[in-house]
């Protein structure tokens, strides 16, 4: 959760600590008539209920019970859920007013959200396949036994596949966070999953988050040479003012990135909001003489100031650009399967090929590292490098597109 940005949750209830308040909300919910007691076991009547389907736009009579479990014949109304079921044996269980047994799967997150925040809240979230019939029920059963009961906001999230296969342990497709991160920066993650509208599926696939994790070392690149060349200037000594091209692009910025956000949170257009404050903090970089360098360091601190608040509102503002960057280096290496030192000798080796005018094997050696994730870059203080999306990803992109 830390390293992915996530703010710890403030509780985290277990269902076995909460059987009283479970057991409160169900006698409530018979005491107003909503349910009924067979033998133990105690359902739902959603006949009593005359809003079932308002989340899911499900009209009772289109709903068909029995696909795949059996019906209980005991049931007033096919689609009626559990609410207590009554013990069988080697089933855990705990003593109520109708018998022992355990609760049904829906009223339990009912009672709990009722325990910590009340009947009337403000978002309620889950996967796309919860709408019905699970949050069908617990907004039944929460309304049968609280008439104010009322969540403002439903927020279901779309399916995660595996190179557009959906994510299954029986396929064997199947990754934890820990093994990801294990290859890839936890902010290369969280890049590539806010890239996606959270209500959309997201295919997860090698290509994309190669190109979310080359995408957060260009970010962090680009601050870390802003924030390098602001590092030598005062900021006592700057002027107020900045140019009307940079105040503009700041001002489109923001609303871009506002809009999308009250556009229920439509993350993925914040993320391409980033390029164009990006672009023009590398054009200034490299403006160093000229008309052009005319208040340039306000215009620099201007533009970080504007990227790194957007940054911290997604959640990818990191306490260290250079740490960050060195950590993606290393995790580029480790899926390039390779040593920096290694990556040194190449370079060695390259830089005397073309001293001797060996220019293919040169070529050659600019092609190998490219190939697993590593891109050279010349300058006149000699070469660096830099992690970058493997050529073999970048010809399944092109052949894709």
């Amino acid at each position: 959760m830390v390293y992915l940005n996530c703010l710890s949750p403030s509780v985290e209830p277990r269902v076995s600590d909460h059987m009283p308040q479970i057991i409160d909300m169900i006698k409530q919910i018979l005491d107003n008539g909503c349910a009924y007691n067979i033998d133990g076991d105690v359902y739902f009547s959603v006949d009593k209920f005359s809003d079932y389907g308002q989340l899911s736009g499900r009209k009772l009579e289109d709903n068909r019970a029995g696909e795949r479990v059996a019906v209980d014949s005991r049931k007033k109304n096919p689609a009626d859920f559990a609410l207590w079921k009554s013990a069988k044996e080697g089933e855990p269980f705990w003593e109520s007013p109708w018998g022992p047994g355990r609760p049904g799967w829906h009223i339990e997150c009912s009672a709990m959200s009722a325990a910590y925040l009340g009947y009337f809240f403000d978002i309620h979230g889950g996967g796309m396949d919860l709408i019905f019939p699970h949050h069908e029920n617990e907004i039944a059963q929460s309304c049968a036994a609280c008439k104010k009961s009322n969540v403002s906001y439903w927020m279901h999230n779309g399916f995660v596949t595996i190179d557009s296969e959906k994510m299954s342990k029986s396929l064997g497709n199947f990754f934890t966070i820990r093994q990801v991160i294990d290859l890839y920066h936890p902010l290369a993650l969280r890049l590539f999953l806010i890239g996606t509208h959270y209500r959309s599926p997201i295919n997860y696939s090698d290509v994309l988050l190669e190109n979310a994790s080359d995408r957060v070392f260009y970010i962090y690149q680009t601050l870390h040479d802003c924030e390098e060349v602001l590092s030598h200037h005062n900021e006592e000594d700057r002027k107020d003012s900045i140019p009307p091209a940079v105040f503009s692009c700041i001002s489109k910025f923001n609303e871009e990135v506002l809009l999308s956000m009250l556009d229920d949170l439509h993350t993925p257009v914040s993320v391409s909001a980033l390029s164009e404050p990006l672009k023009t903090i590398n054009d200034l970089l490299n403006t160093r003489q000229g008309k052009k360098q005319e208040l340039r360091i306000e215009s620099l601190a201007a533009l970080e100031k504007a990227i790194k608040n957007v940054l911290s509102i997604l959640g990818l503002m990191p306490t260290s650009y250079s740490e960050v960057l060195q950590q993606l280096m290393e995790k580029a290496l480790k899926r390039a399967k390779l040593t920096e030192d290694q990556v040194l000798q190449k370079i060695e080796e390259r830089t005397s090929a073309r001293m001797s005018k060996e220019y293919e094997k040169s070529d050659s050696i600019r092609k190998e590292l490219a190939a697993v994730g590593i891109a050279l870059m010349d300058s006149p203080d000699g070469t660096s490098w830099r992690p970058a999306v493997p050529l073999s990803m970048q010809e399944q992109q092109i052949s894709a597109a």
